[in-house]
Parts: structure tokens; C-alpha cells; sequence
């Protein structure tokens, strides 16, 4: 299926008083740290060299706008490009808009997606078995936990009761328990951008997307920008071990990121993330198959700043900044092979995920032993930069 990536499509709603910041690939020259307008791409490497020092500066959207850097392409064209069914090679295209900072998630931040975790864990991630288990679930602890408090004494005297029925589960512990899951989504320079393929495990037969904001964080722990992310997920790996987690979490191009980095100013910030609305669609390139998803951000379990202040702080560190998914309510319960199968990816699918402030993420999904392989690492920027 062919991706077509225009203006309108991509740029958010507000383009015109938007921030946004993001990464093109420039043949001979290697990634270059840009800023995307309606009218054109320029660059921004005299201000900094990377997108994690970028968002270091003080007051990085104002000095984004203060000085304008030179030049490069065409907005229309490079997002044209950027499709890779359509790819030039000699052609700048997206990538990623974060480079240096390590890419973290936070799990179970919402009631929804918290139920379906435990029903993969109860499920021991075979997907023909989930609708009897949802029942069962459902049945003992209900459908509706959202006016409990992670961490609060309602939660706690939950959790008691759970226990005496013997459902208690990892997943509720995070989800409600004082701690929340942080876990290392995948590497730095991994990430892939709008256009590109993502990638599941051929040995996977249930997996989904995974519809999410991403928070930019700096080194000081300051949320600075957003972005929109698919955290795609293996939800049979999963489901047989948490101990799995890495592996149904980081594959080749199982994490797309994009497309770009909206700074935070006075048009966009914390406030708009908590209001944020995410729409999710996709479109199976053989069997017609069309599923619609959405998370709403109001409906968060944790407050984002608080998921913040557990990934980074006194006792973790990242001097590069990091990259935050916030966690989806998405939970695909659609069935497309079979009744009672539930969703699973076929390769073909065209995953698109868009919210108006922040644009449009769209991706084709392939196995990841079938999508380019990761190549470019930090070696090979820091060679591209001291060779600029």
C-alpha cells in the first residue's frame, strides 16, 4: 500500500504558530537537525548540533524563533519523500525528530489498557482465549477503576481484596500500586520516523500498536516539547512472561516516533498534552480491514509530569534527555481473523495516529527481519558531525 504524506496531512492544525523541530536525512551529509515550517525546512545546527542539545537551551522555542537558520528543502517535497514506497534516495526525507536521548516508556497508565494486561497475563498470551478470560476478569474486579488513585489508600485496600481472590497481578500493581513502570522502550538513534516501516517479530501471532504522546524531557528533567509515538507491542510475547517485556518491546523499527518535536511555548504546552485526544486508524493492505482507535489523555491514570518525575531524577539521571511514551488506552478488541481472535497486525497494515496539535504519525507495518536494518548508530553521527 502506498503512504502519502502532504501538508495537510502531517503538520498539525496550528502549523502556522507551531514550534516544530525534527530531523532530515541529507545523502552525503547525514541527519541534520531542522525546523519545519509550511514554506520550508531549515536548518538549525547553529544553534545545536543534535536535538538533545537543542532542547537543553533556555527557552528553546523562543530562540528556535529568534534565529533563523539557513535554507534546505521544500516542506512538501521532503514529506513526499519520506514515504518509503516512494523514497528517492537522493532526496533529503523524515526521520525521527530525537536523536541522543535514551527512549523510555511508561506501561499501564491507563484503565483500559491495564485490563488488557491483565487479561494477556491471565491468557498466558494466547489471543484465542481472551475473550473468556476478559469475562472472568471483568467479573471480579470490574471494568471501571478509574476514580481509584494509584497509590492511595482506596488502591491499597483494593489491592487486599484482590488478593484474597487470588487476582492480584503485576499489571495492577503498576497501574494502581504507588510505583509506576518505566522501561526502556528501545535504543538511542533506533527510532523511526513518519513514513517508514515498523516492525513485529515474525514469531509473533498477537501483537497491536500502540497510540501514544511522547514527552521531550532535557537533561534537568524539564518537559520541553511532544511528539506522537507508536510503542508497537507483542502482547503474546508479553502475555507468556513479563520477563518478556524486552523482547515484545524492542525490535528492529518497533518504535516510531514522529513527526516531529513540538516545542513547548506559549501556543502549547503541559496543559494541551493533558487535553490531548489521539486517534488512531488502521488499514489492512489485503482484507480490507479497517480498525478505529483513540486515547484521550484526560482519561490518564497519572498525571504526565508525575510519570516525568519517576523516570528522571535523584536516583536516575540522563544526560541526554530522554523521550517519554505516556502510555495508551488503547486496547484492540476487534476481531479480524476469526471470532474471538481479537486484532493482530498483518504486514501490509498502514498504522496512522494524529492529534491537531501535534499532526500526523503514519507507518506501514513489515516483520522486523524484513524492514531496513539498523545501521546508523552513534559512532556513525558523531563521525557525520565532526566530518559538517
Amino acid at each position: 500500500m502506498q503512504l502519502h504524506l502532504t501538508l495537510a496531512s502531517t503538520l498539525p492544525t496550528d502549523h502556522a504558530q507551531a514550534v516544530l523541530i525534527g530531523r532530515i536525512w541529507v545523502p552525503g551529509s547525514g541527519p541534520v537537525l531542522v525546523r519545519v515550517q509550511a514554506d520550508g525546512i531549515t536548518s538549525l545546527e547553529h544553534l545545536a548540533a543534535t536535538a538533545s542539545q537543542l532542547l537543553e537551551l533556555p527557552d528553546a522555542a523562543a530562540q528556535v524563533c529568534a534565529q533563523p537558520g539557513k535554507y534546505l528543502a521544500d516542506t512538501a517535497a521532503v514529506l513526499a519523500n519520506s514515504a518509503f514506497s516512494a523514497r528517492d534516495p537522493a532526496l533529503p526525507w523524515l526521520l525521527a525528530p530525537c536523536d541522543l536521548q535514551a527512549l523510555k516508556a511508561a506501561g499501564v497508565t491507563f484503565v483500559a489498557s491495564m485490563l488488557e494486561r491483565v487479561i494477556e497475563e491471565q491468557a498466558r498470551g494466547d489471543a484465542s482465549k481472551a475473550v473468556a478470560v476478559r469475562a472472568a476478569v471483568v467479573a471480579v474486579i470490574g471494568d471501571n477503576l478509574s476514580n481509584i488513585q494509584p497509590g492511595s489508600p482506596a488502591a491499597s485496600q483494593l489491592k487486599e481484596v484482590l488478593l484474597a481472590q487470588g487476582m492480584w497481578s503485576q499489571y495492577l500493581e503498576v497501574g494502581i500500586g504507588p510505583d509506576a513502570e518505566i522501561f526502556t522502550k528501545s535504543q538511542p538513534l533506533s527510532a523511526v520516523g513518519t513514513g517508514a516501516e515498523v516492525g513485529i517479530h515474525p514469531g509473533s501471532a498477537w501483537n497491536n500498536p500502540e497510540p501514544e504522546v511522547v514527552l521531550a524531557v532535557n537533561s534537568r528533567g524539564e518537559t520541553v516539547g511532544a511528539a506522537l509515538g507508536n510503542d508497537v507491542n507483542l502482547r503474546d510475547f508479553e502475555g507468556r512472561s513479563a520477563l518478556l517485556l524486552g523482547k515484545a518491546k524492542d525490535n528492529n523499527a518497533s518504535c516510531a516516533i514522529g513527526p516531529f518535536i513540538r516545542l513547548f511555548d506559549a501556543h502549547f504546552g503541559i496543559a494541551d498534552v493533558r487535553r490531548c485526544d489521539l486517534a488512531m486508524q488502521v488499514t489492512g493492505q489485503d482484507d480490507g480491514f479497517v480498525m478505529h482507535g483513540s486515547s484521550s489523555l484526560s482519561k490518564i491514570s497519572r498525571d504526565p509530569l508525575d510519570l516525568v518525575a519517576q523516570a528522571i531524577g535523584p536516583n536516575h539521571q540522563y544526560p541526554d534527555g530522554l523521550m517519554l511514551f505516556l502510555g495508551t488506552m488503547f486496547a484492540p478488541t476487534q476481531d479480524r481473523h476469526g471470532p474471538g481472535q481479537g486484532f493482530t497486525h498483518t504486514v501490509g497494515d498502514v498504522v496512522t495516529v494524529g492529534t491537531a496539535q501535534l499532526g500526523q504519525l503514519v507507518n506501514r507495518v513489515n516483520t522486523c527481519d524484513q524492514v531496513p536494518p539498523w545501521t546508523y548508530g552513534i559512532r556513525a553521527l558523531m563521525g557525520d558531525l565532526a566530518r559538517r
